[in-house]
């Protein structure tokens, strides 16, 4: 049945010790997708052929999902039955046979130099008065000073800090790991959150009780601050990775090791900040050629 399928599907991610983050994401497609095929009754899994996955999709797309979530949820399809597949539960992986669908190619909204820094200083000024304004300064300091995703910022451990030298040892996207550089301004704000932060557990960034921050806290956290400091709700932790890469590549910083320090595997993801530049530089000529 669907429902076994999924729940052996990701009990072997957690075996296989997939981060909390994709399993919680996995679970969550997978979940919507038996909700689907459940409605008449729990279907075999050799049952689910691709116009039956074909189907579902357009049920989402009917629903108005976005392209960009309707490839996720047909990635989860295609580890799912690969998972499936190599097992010996199903003849082939019908979710292969399914034509992703095209994403529209946005450019991220991305924040000037000035009205980050600006930002992270009326954090630093604790306007708000908020009781763990050390902390919040901490995390601003570190999502925009190294270009972090918030599920690698939560996972950080007080062994992946090297205050001395300044490295972060970061587990990125398939646990993969690098070391990411931090500047004076964010070791002054870990030193000073650091002294007082009372010991207990490995975790780095904890939360009123003493346990782990999660991610949809950290978004709330800079959410918060970003409406009452500068009356923006669309400021995220993503904001920060793209300005961070925005602005070292406006300052002349190599592409490959933007891509070194964000943790992308393809170039091609990295280069996308060159289209920003490029607009850029676009809204510059124009703004002052004579004959634009």
């Amino acid at each position: 049945m669907l429902s076994e399928a999924i729940r052996a599907f990701l009990e072997d991610l957690r075996l296989a010790n997939a981060s909390p983050h994709t399993i919680k994401n996995y679970a969550s497609d997978l979940a919507q997708m038996l909700e689907y095929f459940q409605q008449a009754e729990d279907p075999a899994v050799s049952a689910i052929d691709a116009l039956m996955i074909r189907e579902y999709l357009g049920h989402l797309y009917h629903q108005r999902l976005a392209a960009v979530s309707m490839r996720r949820k047909l990635a989860a399809a295609r580890s799912l039955f690969r998972y499936l597949h190599r097992h010996g539960l199903v003849r082939l992986n019908p979710a292969r046979l399914i034509r992703t669908p095209k994403a529209p190619k946005t450019l991220p909204k991305v924040p000037a130099e000035e009205q980050t820094n600006t930002l992270i200083d009326q954090v630093a000024a604790d306007k708000l008065e908020r009781p763990q304004v050390k902390r919040d300064l901490a995390i601003f300091e570190l999502l925009y000073g190294c270009g972090l995703r918030v599920s690698e910022l939560v996972g950080l451990n007080m062994g992946d800090l090297d205050l001395a030298e300044r490295w972060l040892r970061v587990r990125g996207k398939g646990r993969k790991e690098r070391q990411v550089p931090f500047g004076g301004k964010a070791a002054e704000a870990l030193t000073a959150y650091l002294a007082e932060r009372e010991p207990g557990e490995e975790c780095l960034f904890r939360g009123p009780r003493g346990k782990r921050l999660n991610d949809r806290t950290v978004r709330l956290i800079v959410k918060q601050y970003s409406i009452a400091l500068t009356g923006d709700s669309s400021l995220h932790p993503h904001t920060l990775r793209h300005a961070y890469a925005t602005h070292l590549l406006r300052a002349g910083a190599d592409l490959r090791a933007i891509q070194e320090l964000l943790g992308h595997a393809q170039l091609s993801t990295t280069q996308k900040y060159t289209q920003l530049s490029l607009q850029d530089l676009m809204a510059v000529y124009d703004k002052a050629h004579p004959k634009a």
